[in-house]
């Protein structure tokens, strides 16, 4: 059988844990890695060269630059997981509310606010969600993602967002659920890892989270991840989950998921993930 050879998009000055734990697991498997650092200049015919060896492509990156390495990569022909195609909705925050609310996907209230503050301040009012979290609609690791109490603590923190960057970029405003985070790992839409995200704060998703538990899973919670990951078409996802009344809301869902949360599961799921690439490299023989 022909040797399998997958195409790994990394962003390091020196191999991390992850990434030596891809090259491990690989090569137990019998797969060749060819790796593409975004940290490296590009030579555009080397590249074309290393890309000819791959039957498929893994984004293992959240930053931009990978993102566009996807679509030159998709422009030559080649397979990427995940597809450059996903980010249209996943990392547009107010997209994502609308998919949601159109695939009957419980998600919190979401409004998107007018450029305009005063137009922005009438919706507020009549949205009237107090405490309320205002967030650009941008992926931000939740560095604009802030709580109001009230309308003139909106009114500040908008004003805040505009005035760190050159151009106004659209806000939503989002129902505040008080919750821990709840995150679940799904890979072609089976439940593969659960975490229960804990802080001290408000905030519990990505890094501001600071201790996990594990917690039961439900038969209706399984339906919501199945349910968004044929909306998202992710094959590799990771969803924020909040609680509220016992209903499940989802917050987010996530192209290359972080895989840290216990690392006595890190090398399994790697594994899953490798598992996947490779039957989609041989659909490609």
């Amino acid at each position: 059988m022909k040797k399998v050879v997958i195409g790994y998009i990394y962003y390091n000055l020196e191999f991390s844990i992850e990434d030596k734990l891809f090259i491990k697991v690989a090569k137990k498997k019998g797969i060749e890695l060819v790796f593409f650092n975004l940290e490296e200049e590009i030579n555009e015919a080397e590249m074309e060269d290393k890309i000819k060896r791959c039957s498929v492509i893994y984004n293992n990156t959240e930053d931009l630059l990978g993102l566009e390495l996807v679509k030159t990569f998709e422009e030559l022909g080649k397979k990427v997981i995940e597809p450059s195609s996903v980010f249209y909705y996943t990392e547009d925050k107010w997209m994502f509310a609308l998919k949601c609310k159109e695939a009957k996907i419980p998600c919190p209230e979401t409004i998107l606010l007018p450029l305009n503050l005063v137009r922005a301040k009438q919706e507020l009012e009549k949205f009237h969600q107090w405490p309320v979290v205002l967030k650009r609609i941008d992926k931000s690791r939740g560095r604009f993602v802030e709580k109001a109490d009230n309308l003139d603590e909106a009114v500040l923190v908008i004003r805040k967002y505009w005035r760190k960057s050159s151009e106004r970029i659209p806000i939503i405003a989002q129902e505040f659920v008080k919750s821990y985070s709840y995150r679940i790992l799904a890979f072609d839409g089976k439940v593969v890892q659960v975490a229960l995200k804990r802080g001290s704060g408000w905030k519990l998703t990505g890094e501001y989270s600071k201790r996990f538990g594990r917690f039961k899973i439900d038969a209706e919670l399984k339906k919501i991840v199945k349910k968004t990951a044929a909306m998202t078409k992710i094959r590799i996802l990771g969803i924020d989950v909040l609680r509220k009344k016992k209903k499940w809301f989802v917050l987010e869902a996530n192209a290359q998921p972080d895989f840290r949360f216990f690392e006595s599961e890190h090398e399994k799921l790697v594994q899953k993930t490798l598992n996947i690439l490779k039957k989609e490299a041989l659909k490609r023989y």
